[in-house]
C-alpha cells in the first residue's frame, strides 16, 4: 500500500488499519508522543504519523533520525490538529533503514544551488519531488497526444554521421586512442569504429523526414546533444527534444498542430499533477496557474518576421540590441511582442541567411517557410519548418552553406522518391518544464545536468 493509494481512496481506508513503507521528512518529538512527517514519493502529499507511549518501541522511534527508511503501521484517522486533514495513529514504527548524522538533506530551507551539488538527494526535497513528477506527466502527456492521433514514435540513432544544424556543435564519438592521435598530428577515421566520422546527434528531424515519407505523422521523444560552450540558464549540452514530422503537411498546418499540442499538453499536466502545480504557483512563480490556464484558451497569434521587426522599431523603448530586417530577434524582443499581442505569437517567414538550410524557401528569394512559437514568460518554445521538398533548390542551398551532398544523399533521395510538401517542428523538453513549473534554470528541471565543466553523478 502507498500514499497515492490512499489519498485517492480516503473512504475506503479511513479507520482501518493500514502499512506503509517511506522515509521520515521531518520529527517532532515530546515527552509522551511524537509526529512524523512521512513521505513514501508516490505522491506530492506527505502524511502526519502520530505515535505514543502505547506505540511499540515508543523509547527507540524517539531516536529514529531525519532521513530514515521506516515501516509504519497504524490506523489512518481524520486529524485533530491544523495543517493536515488525516493522520495515522501508529500502533508500531520499525526501522527499515538508518540515515547517519552527516545527511546534508536537513529539514530547512536549502538553495538550488547547493541541491545541484548533492543531484542524488535532491529528488528527496519538495521542489524536485514536484518537479521531477511534472516531468513525468508531461512526458506521458506528450505521448498521449501523438499516440491517440496515430503517429507513430520513432527512436531515431543517437549516433549519427549527419550534423542536422550544420553548426558543427557535435560531441565526437570514437575508439581511437586520442594520445596516439594527439601525436600523430592527424586523425584516419577509416581506423575508428564506424569507419567515418561519428558524433552525438543534435537532433533527430533528418531521419524522422524519412519515416514521415513512410508512415505519414510520425514524432521522436529523446535526448539531444549539443557541444555548445553556453553557460546560460536555459542552455545543457544534453537535453530532451519533442519532434514531429508530418507528410502533406504545410507551414500553417504545422501551426495548428504546435497550437494543438502544446495546449492539450499543458492542460494534461494541470488536469493530472495539481498538488504540484498549485505548490509551483505558491512558491515558485506567483501566477504560474492563471498564465496556463490563459494559454489554454487563447488564440495564438501568426505575424511575419518583417512585421515583427516594424513593431519593434515603432515600439517606445530604448533597446539593448537594435532590432533590423533580415537578423534574429534578442530575448526582450519576444518579451515585447508577447506583452504587445498579450499572448502567444507565432513568427513566421524568416530569413533564410539565419536558417538552416533543409527550410522550404519563399517565392521572394529572402525569406524561407519557417516559424518559432514565442510565449508569455519563457520567449521561444518551438521552432519549426516547411522542408524544402524541391530537390534542385535544397541541393543549391546545401551547396550555397556548404553543407556536404556526397554525404547527404540519402536525404535528398527522398526528394527523388515520392516526395512531398512536409512539415516538422522541435521543442526543447526542458524548456517546456521551464514554462510548465516557473523553475528558471535548465539545471533544476533535469535529472542530472550535463553543461561545460559539469558531469557529475
Amino acid at each position: 500500500m502507498d500514499l497515492r493509494e490512499i489519498y485517492q481512496n480516503i473512504d475506503k481506508y479511513l479507520n482501518h488499519e493500514i502499512t506503509l513503507k517511506g522515509w521520515i521528512r521531518r520529527q517532532r518529538k515530546q515527552k509522551e508522543f511524537g509526529f512524523i512527517d512521512f513521505s513514501d514519493g508516490t505522491c506530492f502529499k506527505h502524511m502526519q504519523v502520530v505515535y505514543d507511549k502505547s506505540t511499540q518501541n515508543f523509547e527507540k522511534i524517539d531516536a529514529f533520525k531525519h532521513g530514515s527508511a521506516i515501516c509504519v503501521v497504524g490506523t489512518l484517522v481524520k486529524s485533530e490538529g491544523a495543517g493536515q486533514d488525516y493522520e495515522i495513529k501508529a500502533t508500531s514504527i520499525t526501522l527499515e533503514g538508518d540515515c547517519s548524522d552527516d545527511y546534508p538533506l536537513q529539514p530547512k530551507q536549502h538553495s538550488r544551488e547547493f541541491l545541484r551539488e548533492i543531484g542524488y538527494l535532491r529528488p528527496r526535497a519538495n521542489l524536485f519531488q514536484a518537479v521531477f513528477r511534472v516531468r513525468s506527466v508531461a512526458a506521458m502527456a506528450i505521448h498521449t497526444y501523438f499516440q491517440e492521433r496515430g503517429y507513430v514514435y520513432l527512436h531515431a540513432p543517437l549516433i549519427t554521421a549527419s550534423d542536422c544544424e550544420g553548426a558543427g556543435e557535435m560531441f565526437q564519438v570514437t575508439t581511437l586512442d586520442l594520445d596516439r592521435v594527439a601525436s600523430s598530428g592527424k586523425v584516419d577515421y577509416s581506423k575508428d569504429f564506424f569507419g567515418k566520422h561519428a558524433a552525438l546527434t543534435v537532433s533527430g528531424q533528418l531521419q524522422g523526414e524519412t519515416f514521415a515519407m513512410a508512415f505519414k505523422n510520425i514524432y521522436t521523444f529523446g535526448p539531444t546533444f549539443r557541444a555548445e560552450n553556453s553557460n546560460t540558464k536555459t542552455h545543457a549540452s544534453e537535453f530532451w527534444m519533442i519532434e514531429p514530422e508530418m507528410a502533406f503537411c504545410d507551414l500553417s498546418g504545422l501551426m495548428d498542430i504546435e497550437e494543438d499540442m502544446l495546449k492539450f499538453v499543458v492542460k494534461y499536466v494541470l488536469d493530472h499533477a495539481k498538488d504540484e502545480m498549485e505548490f509551483f504557483d505558491k512558491f515558485v512563480e506567483n501566477g504560474l496557474l492563471e498564465k496556463l490556464n490563459k494559454l489554454v484558451t487563447s488564440k495564438f497569434t501568426r505575424i511575419t518576421h518583417e512585421e515583427v521587426i516594424s513593431i519593434l522599431k515603432k515600439a517606445d523603448v530604448e533597446w539593448e540590441f537594435t532590432p533590423e530586417y533580415g537578423e534574429d530577434i534578442a530575448k526582450e524582443h519576444e518579451k515585447y511582442i508577447t506583452e504587445y499581442f498579450n499572448g502567444p505569437v507565432f513568427i513566421t517567414d524568416w530569413p533564410k541567411d539565419i536558417k538552416a538550410f533543409y527550410m522550404k524557401q519563399n517565392p521572394d528569394g529572402k525569406t524561407v517557410a519557417a516559424v518559432d512559437l514565442e510565449v508569455p514568460g519563457a520567449g521561444e518554445l518551438m521552432g519549426g519548418s516547411q522542408r524544402e521538398e524541391d530537390y534542385d533548390k535544397l541541393v543549391t542551398r546545401m551547396e550555397e552553406m556548404k553543407v556536404p551532398t556526397e554525404d547527404m544523399q540519402w536525404y535528398l533521395n527522398l526528394r527523388r522518391f515520392g516526395g512531398c510538401v512536409h512539415s516538422g517542428f522541435g521543442m526543447g523538453f526542458e524548456r517546456l518544464l521551464i514554462y510548465l513549473t516557473g523553475v528558471e534554470n535548465i539545471r533544476d528541471v533535469i535529472p542530472y545536468p550535463r553543461t561545460p565543466g559539469n558531469c557529475e553523478f
